[in-house]
């Protein structure tokens, strides 16, 4: 367990593949260079990687202050053991008051072993980070500036609050797609760090032989206009509404996970908590009851136009406009009015 430092830097693992920044960590640069400044310390990346040091000017562009880059054959492709002790000895040397990952693949698998190695505390798939004080009423002592680890919790239909007073570094993984990706900065200045990769080949359990990796079908983070569909719409065969709305629209679909788990449509285009993250100019949900946890996927959407036959679905709360009515009476009108503009 590492000591409290109030004035250890923030950081983020800043994961790449194949010589290519994640979005994840870009994203993060956003908000965590937001702690930083409210906290009065640096904010730090940790790169690892083969041939990877030009990727430090684009997180310094992105807000980052510090690059720790460590660079090194034996890092080339990720592995749990040797990432996970190179960071150990960097939080041990450096003693980083917060830790951040993005909540991807890699980010799941080697967040816990680092902190299951530092001895400190870990909130998974976190949608907000606050900085803030908390008062332990128990033992009568007020903790000042600790990060506030917002989460989904009990399915979706709480918000929890964590917080770690004592085992630091505070560490959390971040959904995809929660923060907004800042503007780079070409003129911003940084400092990159390199740091000495201590790995030997004692902690390679494996050896890769062959990497394929299929190309993602779906970017949903990136469409501005999206129709999604949830329960309420039916069938698959009702899904070719949405389907031809999206198409007149120049826009994508996507499911909320009622409609995935019912076989309307596949998993790779679910909006919601175990789904992707979404910020559209215009998003369409039809059938859709707007449970929480379809909501935090999709409540930053610029403007929410909801369909439903039940007036007193949850969804009108936040929609900025409510269609009351059968979605195979009201979708088609809506396909013949935007072809009309066409």
């Amino acid at each position: 367990m590492i000591e409290p430092n109030p004035k250890g830097e923030v950081w983020i693992f800043a994961e790449q593949e194949s010589g290519q920044l994640h979005d994840t960590p870009l994203e993060l640069c956003s908000k965590a260079r937001g702690l930083a400044d409210e906290l009065g310390v640096p904010l730090a990346a940790v790169l690892v990687g083969k041939g990877v040091r030009e990727l430090s000017y684009r997180l310094i562009s992105g807000g980052v202050d510090k690059v720790y880059l460590a660079e090194h054959p034996m890092v080339d492709h990720y592995q749990t053991q040797p990432y996970a002790k190179l960071l150990c000895n960097l939080i041990e040397t450096h003693k980083p008051q917060i830790v951040l990952f993005g909540a991807t693949v890699m980010g799941r698998d080697l967040a816990p072993r680092v902190a299951s190695q530092c001895r400190c505390g870990l909130t998974a798939d976190c949608t907000d980070l606050q900085i803030g004080d908390h008062e332990d009423k128990r033992a009568g002592k007020t903790y000042h500036k600790l990060l506030y680890q917002i989460r989904p919790a009990f399915g979706g239909n709480i918000i929890a609050t964590i917080v770690n007073t004592e085992r630091w570094p505070q560490m959390a993984t971040v959904r995809e797609g929660v923060m907004p990706m800042s503007v780079p900065d070409s003129k911003r200045k940084g400092q990159i760090i390199d740091v000495d990769v201590n790995v030997g080949q004692q902690d390679l359990a494996l050896r890769l032989i062959e990497s394929h990796r299929e190309a993602k079908k779906v970017n949903l983070k990136g469409a501005r206009t999206i129709v999604a569909g949830g329960a309420g719409v039916g069938s698959r065969d009702s899904f070719q509404l949405l389907w031809d709305l999206a198409n007149a629209l120049g826009g994508a679909v996507a499911g909320s996970r009622a409609a995935v788990d019912s076989g309307f449509i596949p998993r790779e285009y679910q909006v919601g908590q175990t789904g992707t993250t979404v910020r559209p100019a215009l998003y369409i949900a039809v059938g859709i009851s707007g449970a929480v946890q379809h909501r935090v996927g999709m409540e930053e959407s610029g403007k929410i136009i909801a369909i439903n036959w039940d007036a007193n679905a949850p969804i009108f709360q936040y929609a900025h406009y409510g269609i009351v009515g059968d979605l195979n009476v009201v979708l088609p009108k809506m396909i013949a009015a935007v072809k009309a503009r066409v």
